[in-house]
């Protein structure tokens, strides 16, 4: 590594490490501002497997948020035990299993939905695939606010509460320590470990990304019927790539759901989805940098617009409601940014090259005597 490259990676994990106790100096709410921003990064990684890298759209990708949530919300809470005798048998106070035990199978069981979603969707594509994944990730969501009953697995629209925080070896992040002197906060600590499984998700996304699976599937993105006639099985790819976007969805809903130690069907509305496909899009569509950049920006910005949108409805004496008021500057926000940059706000290289230059190339390859 270059010496100027070392120090900039240095700083900037320095950087990474004071930054929750800088901020919550000023309360808690702001870590927790950055805690759910990295949690959009790990949808948003996931998703870029799916959209960026195979260029298949997914607009009901928070389907797989809502599996892991509930799965976790499940394993780690009394729940259980009320609504099933032979459990509270066994377990009167619920299962309450490890968060080691509860990571595996959340994403277990969202990467087998991936797969449930893509198998009928492999000879789909454009608007007929989005409109097919937007239908999916509606059903979840009514799934999840009716099975309460006759057999109450979900409890309906009131959601799971009384989650279990996250334990490791004892350690317990939903309390607050002091390390080295310094106060360290509940949700500091969840940073850190957000800060660690966004990390792991990005070299395992780069390793895909330079792997041959990861040319196959932007093989299939560019060309998906050049990428058959090259001998490239789409069918196993296709549902490859929804099986490992969805396995990010499921250990990122598991960690949403220990972390606000509540859900509720509410959480994952299309909305959610739309966002995340929007944080891929405006970040740049298939390059890591560029889709981090757009998930925090998207999950930073509704909040900070928070502090615009009041005094804007104190100005107009209260006849604009803040929320309303606060998607609008969302909106005005995303379309001023893709208009000034239409493929996103750090692009991948490898897009958009000009024509001439491929041109040249292709000529080069086809007749080298002349070149």
């Amino acid at each position: 590594m270059k010496p100027n490259k070392l120090v900039t990676f240095l700083i900037v994990a320095v950087g990474l490490l004071i930054l929750p106790l800088l901020l919550q100096n000023g309360g808690n709410a702001w870590v927790r501002i950055v805690d759910m921003a990295l949690l959009y990064v790990l949808l948003a990684l996931g998703l870029n497997i799916v959209v960026g890298y195979a260029g298949l759209l997914d607009l009901g990708y928070v389907a797989f948020f809502a599996v892991g949530a509930y799965l976790a919300a499940l394993l780690g809470s009394p729940h259980l035990a009320d609504a099933f005798p032979f459990i509270a048998a066994n377990f009167p106070n619920g299962l309450h299993l490890p968060i080691w035990a509860i990571i595996p199978v959340a994403a277990a069981i969202a990467g087998l939905f991936g797969v449930i979603l893509g198998a009928p969707t492999l000879k789909l594509r454009g608007d007929y695939l989005a409109i097919v994944t937007l239908g999916f990730g509606e059903i979840i969501r009514v799934f999840l606010n009716n099975l309460d009953r006759p057999i109450n697995l979900t409890n309906g629209p009131k959601g799971i509460n009384q989650i279990d925080s996250i334990k490791f070896f004892g350690f317990d992040l939903g309390k607050n320590y002091e390390v080295f002197g310094f106060a360290v906060n509940s949700v500091s600590m969840y940073y850190y470990l957000f800060l660690v499984l966004v990390i792991v998700s990005v070299v395992i996304c780069h390793r895909l990304e330079n792997s041959r699976i990861g040319r196959a599937w932007m093989a299939i993105r560019e060309d998906e019927i050049a990428a058959k006639a090259m001998g490239i099985n789409t069918r196993n790819l296709k549902l490859l790539a929804f099986g490992m976007g969805a396995t990010f969805g499921g250990v990122s809903g598991a960690m949403f759901a220990s972390f606000q130690g509540f859900v509720s069907p509410e959480s994952f509305s299309l909305m959610e989805s739309v966002m995340i496909v929007a944080m891929v899009v405006l970040g740049g569509i298939g390059h890591l940098p560029g889709v981090i950049l757009g998930a925090l920006l998207l999950a930073a910005l509704p909040e900070v617009l928070r502090h615009v949108a009041g005094p804007l409805q104190a100005m107009t004496d209260g006849r604009l409601d803040s929320a309303i008021l606060r998607q609008l500057l969302i909106a005005l926000a995303m379309i001023t940014i893709m208009l000034m940059r239409p493929r996103g706000l750090w692009p991948s290289p490898e897009h958009g090259k000009s024509g001439k230059g491929a041109l040249d190339t292709d000529t080069k390859a086809v007749n080298p005597i002349n070149s």
